[in-house]
């Protein structure tokens, strides 16, 4: 069974569900999702910190793949990622290098913010995890209450030679990089749902897998009904 723990922000709550059904339609494995959020001490979403508790909750054993979800949608089958994990890295991810197209995300919403560069910036936001890798037994919630968002997020905790680099199409920026071949998009600046963003990359996919999830809550909802 793969272990997903797949960011969840109440008011992206759509993208949650729409990322939830792009992925079980896509799997040919049996997966295990978790929603995961925490309080909120930073940043622009509610489990800013919680993907690095990801081997703590896991009591440090076996593999996981922590996902943004909420601003994410799954175009691939997720067995093809978990089929990357390497047993001698800690941690794997996307290693983007990029400045921001854009000064701003989330525009013309409540969550609407300044978009920032800084270094590693987005390779956090997909990491494939060796929950057992013994660099990783020292995230505990003291710990991550400890440490600051850029040691965190820049994986601090490990040397570079333990964090292992994931194919570019499984984490696709959109409105940053252009990548017909993605194997997941990442609304990194805000969903298909806001209007600024309905026209993006990717938003037919996104509005067309919102459309079978609406439609399958409105056959079970004539079930109930009888």
């Amino acid at each position: 069974m793969i272990r997903i723990f797949a960011g969840y922000d109440p008011r992206e709550a759509i993208g949650y569900h729409v990322f939830c059904q792009s992925l079980i339609e896509r799997t040919s494995e049996p997966v295990a999702i978790t929603p995961f959020f925490g309080k909120q001490r930073d940043g622009t979403n509610a489990f800013i910190y919680q993907r690095f508790l990801v081997p703590y909750f896991t009591k440090f054993s076996g593999r996981a793949i922590f996902m943004d979800a909420s601003d994410m949608l799954m175009l691939s089958n997720i067995d093809e990622l978990n089929k990357l994990f390497d047993p001698t890295k800690a941690v794997q991810v996307v290693k983007h290098e990029y400045q921001t197209k854009h000064p701003k995300k989330y525009i013309g919403t409540p969550m609407e913010s300044a978009n920032r560069d800084y270094p590693r910036k987005n390779w956090s936001s997909l990491i494939l995890w060796n929950c057992d890798h013994p660099r990783n037994k020292v995230l505990t919630p003291d710990f991550i209450d400890d440490h600051t968002g850029a040691e965190l997020h820049r994986f601090g905790w490990l040397p570079d030679s333990l964090i292992g680099e994931l194919p570019a199409e499984w984490n696709v920026l959109v409105g940053e990089q252009e990548n017909k071949n993605a194997k997941i998009a990442h609304y990194t600046l805000g969903i298909p749902e806001f209007d600024h963003y309905q026209d993006c990359d990717f938003s037919k996919q996104w509005f067309n897998t919102k459309s079978r999830m609406m439609n399958g809550l409105i056959k079970m909802r004539e079930l109930v009904d009888g």
